[in-house]
Parts: structure tokens; C-alpha cells; sequence
């Protein structure tokens, strides 16, 4: 039987490293909603970029930690996966999700936002682990 500790510390590592990912995604929509008036939806692709860079950092150093690579193109090879993987599924999955719950429902759009990146994590982390932050060789 498999050991799953390694697993779970993992999942945990991913979600400490996604809360500072919606501190960033949070921040920066509404500051550029509240405070320079820009549309909720272009606002939230801007957003998401900002916490999909922030979250790619924090996990080659942290969550990753141990698939780590010192070589530039690995890291580039990873940062462009990162980007097709959770970055694409992130955006478009916001973009939905916003759509819906606030540009349909009238939901707030700090509150649709949180519920969009809940709903787009689990697809993410998975992402990540098999096809961004693979072993060296694997």
C-alpha cells in the first residue's frame, strides 16, 4: 500500500502556497476595479496572471520544492507548462465562473471570485503534479 502522507503534504503545501495566490488575485482585481475602474471581467484576467506568476514561484520553491531544477530551461520548460495547464484552466475557468455568478447573478465580484478559484483548484493541483512539476527524467 502506498504511503499518502507525502501526498497530503503536498495538497497542503499547494493550498498554503494558493492563499497567498487569492491574497494576490484579490488584491489585484479589486484594486483595479475599486480603484481604477476597470471592468470586473478584463480586470480578472490581470488578476489571475498575477496569481498564476505568484503561484508558479512559490511552488518550484516550496511545493515542488523537492523536483526542484537549477537549469534555466527546465524552469522555462515548466513555466510555459504552468501557463497551458493551471494557468489556462485558472482563466478560463474564472472567466466562466465570473460570467456567471456575478455578470448573471449579480453576485459581488470578490465573492464570485472566491468560489471560481475554489472550483478551479482541485483541476490545478492535479495539473501541476503530473504535467508541470515532474521529476527530472520522468
Amino acid at each position: 500500500m502506498t504511503n499518502p502522507r507525502p501526498v497530503f503534504a503536498r495538497v497542503w503545501k499547494f493550498y498554503a502556497v494558493g492563499a497567498g495566490g487569492i491574497a494576490v488575485q484579490l488584491a489585484t482585481l479589486s484594486a483595479l476595479v475599486s480603484v481604477l475602474g476597470v471592468n470586473y471581467a478584463i480586470a480578472t484576467l490581470f488578476a489571475v496572471e498575477a496569481a498564476v506568476l505568484h503561484n508558479f514561484v512559490w511552488h518550484q520553491r516550496f511545493t515542488w520544492s523537492d523536483r526542484r531544477s537549477s537549469s534555466v530551461n527546465i524552469v522555462m520548460a515548466r513555466i510555459m507548462r504552468f501557463h497551458l495547464s493551471a494557468g489556462a484552466t485558472s482563466l478560463a475557468g474564472n472567466f466562466l465562473f465570473m460570467y456567471l455568478l456575478a455578470g448573471q447573478l449579480g453576485m459581488h465580484y470578490l465573492l464570485a471570485n472566491i468560489i471560481s478559484i475554489a472550483a478551479c483548484s482541485v483541476l490545478n493541483f492535479v495539473l501541476s503534479d503530473h504535467l508541470v512539476f515532474v521529476a527530472e527524467g520522468a
